[in-house]
């Protein structure tokens, strides 16, 4: 069934949500007491002190938060949500370790469209409980994922994959960009649904392949999401092979620009920077990733004063192992004060909005979700930051959002105003029974957890 984000059993929706503190993220650092947000068919009609809210919006239902900041849903930049069936499969090891040795083989064996779809719907389940509310995908059979999504309620951008590498999927990069591009033709118009092209990475994808991308990207108005200066092994096999280093090559291949979405960017020159900064790209930051992966620690500081937008992604729960944006929300922030030596280096306002309206404006969402202002969809997320001893006292709920709270606190959440997530229980009848048909991929014969 299509889900129509923007009326129920066709009622008009109608619904006033007051919390202790409201975080709009817009204006930058504004933290509003005792506010409402009232939401009318799937958007956000006004955002006022409560008592103003109470006499105006008299009919509206209500949803009363009084120990809770209301903020925007997040906005997960970067993941392979079908990874969740891979959550632990292969740890402690190196990127090209892990993938060539480990994941590469079990997705060759085991990923089909119903993979993908039990393993979307799982990470839907776990990023709803979160407070996540958008996710950008990179994975093969993308309609699988789709159809996960949809049947989840989130909103999410599908990334139409593209490597040089056969899969069950398809057979070659022009198998890969056909299907991508058929499927965004079909859901384009969907309300909750964006498409980005995925070029994997620079070294899983040819020139040829990186100049139609380019072309397509142009035509259609998409980003283009890639793993981009990950690892130093990465920079170091470009020079060998292309005699310059990935983002320059990218650049000479047309792709440097406002859509470029540049995942972990770990290893960056000053002139990289200045040269993302100037094309107006984004850095999807994973910070849990890069450290469990051992890729080192992204220059987010220096970033952030060359003026490049910086979002947050938590990557797969294969090299993660959690899809948590609250906490790289807190582990961003922590790195990037260590790494500049700056305890300064991006404070909570900021790590917050690289969680929320920095995702969406990587997406190209920014004028629909991301900050919480009249007219954009009503995607929110209510975390409770008082009320427990490991919460108090609060002095600043910006703080509290950050350094204190964990995915633990998020209570409720809604995505285009229909409520997915009420007093921490998932509401969608798509999600439940799942741990049923995780375990079917686990203790098949030769299955993912064969050891």
């Amino acid at each position: 069934m299509l889900y129509t984000a923007f009326h129920f059993g066709g009622m008009t929706q109608k619904l006033l949500i007051s919390a202790r503190w409201v975080v709009p993220v817009e204006p930058d650092g504004a933290v509003l007491g005792d506010h409402a947000v009232a939401v009318r068919d799937g958007r956000i009609e006004a955002l006022l002190p409560r008592a103003q809210a109470e006499a105006r919006f008299a009919d509206y239902e209500r949803e009363d938060l009084p120990e809770h900041a209301l903020i925007p849903g997040l906005v997960n930049a970067h993941t392979h949500a079908a990874m969740t069936l891979m959550r632990g499969l292969a740890d402690d090891l190196p990127l090209m370790r892990w993938l060539q040795e480990h994941i590469w083989p079990a997705e060759a064996k085991h990923v089909s469209p119903q993979f993908v779809e039990d393993g979307t719907l799982l990470a839907c389940a776990e990023m709803l409980r979160g407070g996540i509310t958008c996710f950008n995908d990179m994975y093969f059979f993308p309609e699988a994922a789709l159809r996960a999504a949809q049947a989840s309620g989130m909103r999410a951008a599908l990334g139409m994959i593209v490597i040089e590498l056969p899969s069950a999927y398809a057979s070659d990069p022009d198998d890969y960009l056909g299907k991508g591009l058929a499927l965004r033709d079909r859901w384009r118009e969907h309300p909750l649904l964006s498409f980005c092209l995925a070029p994997h990475a620079p070294y899983t994808v040819s020139d040829a392949t990186f100049r139609k991308i380019a072309t397509l990207a142009a035509e259609i108005e998409v980003p283009v999401h890639v793993h981009l200066h990950e690892t130093e092994e990465e920079v170091a096999q470009s020079w060998a092979q292309h005699g310059v280093r990935p983002l320059e090559r990218l650049r000479r291949l047309g792709l440097a620009g406002p859509g470029l979405i540049a995942v972990h960017a770990v290893h960056l020159l000053d002139p990289e920077i200045e040269l993302l900064a100037r094309h107006g790209a984004t850095v999807a930051h994973c910070p849990s990733s890069n450290l469990k992966l051992a890729s080192g620690f992204a220059p987010v500081a220096r970033l952030a004063q060359a003026g490049v937008g910086i979002a947050l992604g938590t990557d797969g729960a294969a090299s993660n192992n959690r899809l948590d944006l609250l906490g790289e929300m807190r582990l961003a922030a922590l790195l990037a004060k260590a790494v500049a030596k700056d305890a300064q280096a991006l404070p909570a306002k900021a790590a917050l909005r690289a969680a929320t309206l920095g995702g969406a404006a990587a997406l190209g969402l920014e004028r629909r979700i991301g900050s919480l202002v009249p007219g954009k969809e009503a995607d929110l997320a209510a975390v409770c930051l008082t009320g427990a001893p490991e919460l108090e006292p609060c002095f600043d709920p910006l703080s509290h959002l950050v350094y204190v709270a964990g995915r633990q606190q998020v209570s409720h959440v809604w995505v285009a105003g229909r409520c997915l997530l009420r007093d921490g229980e998932l509401q969608n009848d798509a999600l439940c029974g799942l741990d049923t048909r995780v375990n079917l991929w686990h203790n098949v014969p030769g299955g993912l957890g064969t050891r």
